[in-house]
């Protein structure tokens, strides 16, 4: 077995071997090499910049497609901003105050507008594409990333507090919720490793911490958590920040699951070991960085029923649809 280490190029030529069958047919890394050959250079450059100024960006732009992506598909609905006759994802509880990047997106529409002359890449493919150039920024793998996505012309918000995952979920309904999404449980596993870069808010974790329950939790680490994180009484307090990879947290690698024995610090990611199907796999991932498929999950969940074609629109500014 080897041991944990940097993602290897033997690693990502397993898994474009392995996935060449589960690319969509209307998708193709080289969507935009005739209308616009600088486009992935220019969102590169971009969300580089973007890390330099603040690094947590990394991870809000990561969370921003999978949040993207669960509700109807890839299509850019998250971006879309309230306004009459569009049902905005934003203000769904699980986005709300939450998830962060929409001014990132907007910046890299600008740029890429200015490469391309004009609005041709949608802001469904800007999202998937930024979220790829955050992984490699901070230290995950590569990818090729599908493209030809188009934009949907309306969101969902009942849809968004369905279908996302909560971080009070048990193993059953985590599965549940990703199969949804036409992904199974090693991919369930696999992207939960996103965490392994994420922040999340103490109101989320402070019960884990202070009260017993039935998920079990390492005492010696719910007193250092108790240390770190006075009990919060208000709701700023209950909003300020902790890493979920104790190990790493700046650095996208296995180390979220070198955690996850009774340290996992949401009931979710516990859910994950604790003596149920996915044991297995956060064993081998712990300890096996090259077995951490992250990218295999990511295209997988990329390509679920895309719109393409004539489907949907591509959005000259990805907040509001075009008139």
């Amino acid at each position: 077995m080897r041991s944990r280490g940097s993602f290897s190029l033997l690693a990502l030529v397993v898994f474009s071997l392995s996935t060449t069958a589960a690319f969509s047919a209307n998708l193709s890394p080289n969507f935009y090499d005739k209308t616009c050959p600088g486009a992935l250079a220019t969102i590169k450059s971009a969300v580089d910049a973007e890390l330099m100024r603040q690094q947590r960006t990394g991870a809000s732009l990561l969370r921003l497609f999978f949040h993207d992506c669960f509700v109807q598909t890839c299509d850019g609905s998250i971006l879309l901003d309230p306004a009459p006759n569009i049902d905005s994802e934003k203000v769904a509880v699980a986005n709300a105050n939450s998830v962060r990047g929409y001014d990132v997106i907007d910046r890299i529409r600008l740029e890429l507008d200015k490469t391309c002359g004009g609005p041709v890449v949608s802001c469904a493919d800007i999202v998937a594409v930024a979220a790829r150039d955050s992984v490699v920024a901070l230290g995950g793998p590569t990818w090729e990333v599908q493209l030809g996505r188009r934009d949907s012309l309306n969101g969902n918000s009942t849809l968004a507090s369905i279908n996302l995952p909560s971080p009070i979920m048990n193993l059953t309904q985590l599965i549940a919720t990703f199969k949804i999404q036409g992904l199974d449980v090693q991919d369930l596993v696999t992207l939960s490793g996103a965490h392994t870069i994420s922040l999340t808010h103490r109101g989320f974790f402070q019960n884990r911490i202070y009260n017993k329950t039935n998920i079990p939790i390492d005492p010696a680490f719910a007193r250092l958590r108790q240390r770190l994180c006075p009990n919060a009484t208000t709701f700023a307090a209950q909003a300020e920040l902790a890493p979920l990879d104790l190990i790493t947290p700046r650095r996208f690698d296995s180390n979220y699951f070198s955690n996850l024995v009774q340290k996992g610090l949401l009931d979710s990611d516990q859910e994950l070991y604790n003596g149920g199907v996915t044991d297995g796999l956060v064993k081998l991932y712990s300890t096996n960085q090259e077995a951490f498929f992250f990218a295999r999950s990511m295209v997988k969940m990329g390509n679920f029923k895309p719109l393409t074609g004539n489907e949907g629109q591509i959005r000259n500014n990805c907040r509001r649809v075009n008139p």
